[in-house]
C-alpha cells in the first residue's frame, strides 16, 4: 500500500478554507489545519507557542470521524520494559507509515507528504497534541537532537534539566523551581539536546500533565483541585497518592505569569533523581559521570517510537536500540548529578536556589 492509496481513501474536503493555527518553537514552525470542532481548544492549548502566518517546516491536518474501510492489518508495537496492555499498532506503506491508537481509535499517516490525524479525534486531543508536539521532534532528531526523558528550567543563561524514573518527580521538582523568580520553564517531559558549546536544549510547545502527587505537595498548584478531592486525596498513604495516574494539564502562563516560558536555552546543568520515598536519609546531588553509570543514561535517553522517519525515508523499528553514545555525545560539557537519598523536594528546591543564585 503506498501513501497516495490511503490519501485517496480519505476526504479533505472538510478543510477547504480553513486557516491554519500557527506554531513556532526556537527554530521550528508548524502549520496545524483542523476543523472548528477541535480548532478552538487546541488553539488555547498551543497558545504560548502561537505564531503569525508564513513559510513552516511541516503541517498537519485533521479529519475528525474518518477511517480505514477496511482496516489494515496493523501489527503491534512493542510497549516499553514495565508497560504492559495494547498501545500502538502500525502499518508500513510505501514512503510512509500508519499508526493507529488501539485504545481510542485515533488514525495517523505520518509520511514526507502528508502528516494526517483521522478518526474520532475531538473525543482525544491529547492525541492530536502529541501528534503535533512529535512532529518537532522528529524534525530535530533529522538535525541530529537527542530526545530525552526530561523536564527543564532556564534563566537564559544557564539551564537545569531533572530525570528520573517514572513516577520519580521530575515534574514536581521543576515546577517547584518555577517559584524562583527569573526562572522560566523549557519542557516538562521531552527535551531535545544537541552537541555544542554550552550544548543546546529545545522544549516542546505541551503543558504539563501532572498526578495529586504533584499538585498537593505545591501550595500554588493546589487550587487545581476542589476542596473536596484536596480531602480525598490527603487521606491517601503517601505511597498511594504518588502512584496514582490522575492527570491534570497545567497552563503555565496562567499559574506562573506571563512571559515564564522560554523554549529554547543553552544547557549547563543536569540531574538524574535516584531517590527513594521513605527513610530520614538527606538529600544529596552528587557530581556524576554518564559513562560510568549507564544506570543513570538510561533514566534519560528516550526512543522517538514508531512516528520517527529517518533522513533515508526508513522508519524506527520497536526493536531499534538507543545509542548510548549520541547521548553523551550531545550531552558533553553538561554538568550531570545523581540526586540520592529520600524523597524531599523542599530540600531539593532549597539546592535548587543555591545552584541559580550562589
Amino acid at each position: 500500500m503506498r501513501v497516495a492509496d490511503v490519501l485517496n481513501r480519505l476526504d479533505f474536503s472538510p478543510l477547504d478554507g480553513v486557516a491554519p493555527i500557527f506554531l513556532s518553537v526556537g527554530h521550528l514552525r508548524l502549520a496545524l489545519v483542523c476543523g472548528e470542532v477541535l480548532r478552538t481548544e487546541l488553539a488555547e492549548y498551543f497558545a504560548s507557542a502561537a505564531a503569525g502566518p508564513g513559510p513552516v517546516d511541516a503541517t498537519v491536518e485533521v479529519l475528525e470521524g474518518q477511517a480505514l474501510e477496511p482496516q489494515p492489518d496493523w501489527i503491534d508495537w512493542a510497549r516499553e520494559p514495565g508497560k504492559s496492555g495494547r498501545k500502538d499498532a502500525y502499518r508500513d506503506l510505501t514512503g510512509g507509515r500508519l499508526v493507529h491508537k488501539v485504545r481510542t481509535g485515533v488514525t495517523f499517516l505520518q509520511s514526507p507528504e502528508r502528516l494526517v490525524a483521522f478518526g474520532p479525534c475531538s473525543r482525544h486531543p491529547n492525541q492530536i497534541i502529541n501528534f503535533v508536539n512529535t512532529q518537532f521532534l522528529n524534525i530535530c532528531q533529522r538535525e541530529g537532537w537527542q530526545i530525552c526523558h526530561a523536564a527543564a528550567i532556564t534563566d537564559c543563561n544557564k539551564s537545569l534539566a531533572i530525570a528520573g524514573l517514572s513516577g520519580g518527580g521530575k515534574s514536581t521538582a521543576v515546577l517547584r523551581m518555577m517559584d524562583i523568580d527569573g526562572l522560566s520553564y523549557v519542557s516538562n517531559d521531552r527535551l531535545l539536546v544537541r552537541a555544542g558549546s554550552p550544548p543546546a536544549a529545545l522544549g516542546i510547545p505541551k503543558l504539563p500533565r501532572i498526578n495529586p502527587g504533584t499538585i498537593l505537595t505545591n501550595p500554588r498548584l493546589s487550587p487545581m483541585l476542589d476542596a473536596t478531592r484536596q480531602v480525598e486525596l490527603g487521606a491517601l498513604p503517601q505511597q498511594n497518592l504518588w502512584a496514582l495516574e490522575e492527570k491534570h494539564d497545567l497552563h503555565i502562563d496562567q499559574v506562573y505569569g506571563e512571559g515564564r516560558i522560554q523554549w529554547s536555552a543553552p544547557l549547563t546543568h543536569f540531574w538524574i533523581l535516584n531517590w527513594h520515598h521513605g527513610g530520614n536519609d538527606p538529600v544529596q546531588v552528587t557530581p556524576c559521570d554518564l559513562s560510568d553509570r549507564p544506570d543513570l543514561l538510561s533514566a534519560i535517553m528516550k526512543s522517538a517510537g514508531p512516528f520517527y522517519q529517518n533522513p533515508d525515508g526508513t522508519f524506527l523499528k520497536d526493536s531499534d536500540p538507543l545509542d548510548p553514545k549520541a547521548y553523551l555525545a550531545a550531552l558533553d560539557g553538561v554538568a550531570v548529578y545523581e540526586v540520592s537519598g529520600t524523597v524531599d523536594f523542599d530540600a531539593l528546591s532549597a539546592k535548587g536556589r543555591d545552584l541559580w543564585l550562589g
